[in-house]
């Protein structure tokens, strides 16, 4: 589908991908399994409010009438259940996990209508198999990117190269996308209310693997790939980079020896994409710091805690923001992040 319609670009909506609907998609001998596990909400934490919260009935109609509603041209779509993918501890059955999630996907959605566009969930328990599942979404089904999903990694790691390097020959981006949990911290046991987990979830996980993938040397080492952080404001990451800008000056030497430069001007090569939430008061003074390119509007539709369509329609109407950002972070960043055509 071309794009030029002018409409704003959802970069990061989500899907209701339950066990009942994926199940079809597993192969065997992985489809006669009682449960498809998953880690997200094995906490017990009711995030809904009795399902009150979010839109607990998905499907491709009730996305399509979403963006209608909203005057989006299209959407960028993620898991929801699969994002706790990350936690299966069987390699084999997370890759045969992600490849149903990923024909689902596809069959589902992205063949019903060309307004959705896919992003391939990738099991990081086996970063090889990761790896030709992502060319094979996107070479295939015709996905724009590939996801890591939470779990017990660090994403600059040696071992994911090879998701980075095919990512990189593919022109795609990498995703990190959270759940908004806070497994595998000791705070996973400190806490008593949704309320304190979700404020922190996200925001921990994203700051944790993007200090992870910078120091490590991931844009230094894939130049021309393309990564996201997703789902936890863009807010954290300046103060995050002064922090890291100042270690950076004083032991990178010795502790980021792949680094030829402070992680604010990697993030200034235009390659390192934040997702924002629409009403960040600092939202003007980041872009202002950060520049304007890097920054895309997630709509997190369907989930508990989406404002939508309020988050897209307040954004249009700051008036702290220029039209010309306001474009940028609806629509063009979107069109670069993904290379959407």
């Amino acid at each position: 589908m071309a794009v030029g319609s002018g409409k704003a670009i959802d970069a990061d909506g989500h899907i209701r991908d339950t066990e009942a609907l994926i199940r079809p998609y597993l192969e065997a001998p992985y489809d006669k399994r009682p449960r498809l596990a998953m880690g997200g909400s094995s906490d017990g934490y009711d995030n809904t409010m009795g399902m009150t919260l979010g839109t607990r009935v998905v499907d491709v109609q009730v996305w399509l009438d979403a963006l209608d509603q909203a005057n989006l041209e299209q959407a960028v779509l993620y898991p929801t259940g699969s994002l706790g993918s990350g936690w299966l501890r069987e390699a084999d059955f997370a890759v045969a996990r992600c490849r149903a999630y990923n024909e689902f996907l596809s069959e589902a959605y992205m063949k019903v209508s060309p307004r959705f566009r896919g992003v391939a969930l990738l099991a990081p328990q086996d970063p090889v198999e990761a790896a030709k599942e992502l060319r094979r979404c996107v070479v295939d089904l015709g996905m724009v990117g590939g996801t890591l999903p939470e779990g017990p990694y660090l994403y600059g790691e040696r071992k994911y190269d090879p998701i980075y390097e095919e990512a990189q020959r593919l022109d795609v981006p990498i995703a990190i996308h959270g759940s908004g949990r806070i497994h595998g911290m000791i705070e996973e046991y400190m806490f008593d209310d949704f309320i304190q987990v979700h404020s922190i979830g996200h925001a921990f996980t994203q700051m944790k693997q993007f200090v992870s993938i910078v120091f490590e040397g991931v844009p230094a080492r894939f130049p021309d790939l393309r990564v996201a952080f997703l789902e936890a404001g863009c807010g954290w990451a300046v103060y995050m980079l002064d922090r890291m800008d100042e270690r950076y000056h004083m032991r990178a030497h010795e502790e980021a020896a792949l680094l030829t430069k402070s992680p604010s001007e990697y993030v200034a090569d235009g390659n390192i994409f934040i997702s924002l939430e629409a009403d960040e008061r600092l939202l003007p003074e980041t872009m202002r710091l950060l520049g304007d390119d890097i920054f895309v509007y997630a709509s997190d539709f369907p989930h508990w805690d989406a404002a939508f369509p309020g988050n897209i329609q307040h954004l249009l109407a700051r008036t702290d923001l220029t039209e010309e950002q306001r474009r940028k972070i609806t629509r063009d960043n979107a069109v670069s992040l993904y290379r959407l055509s």
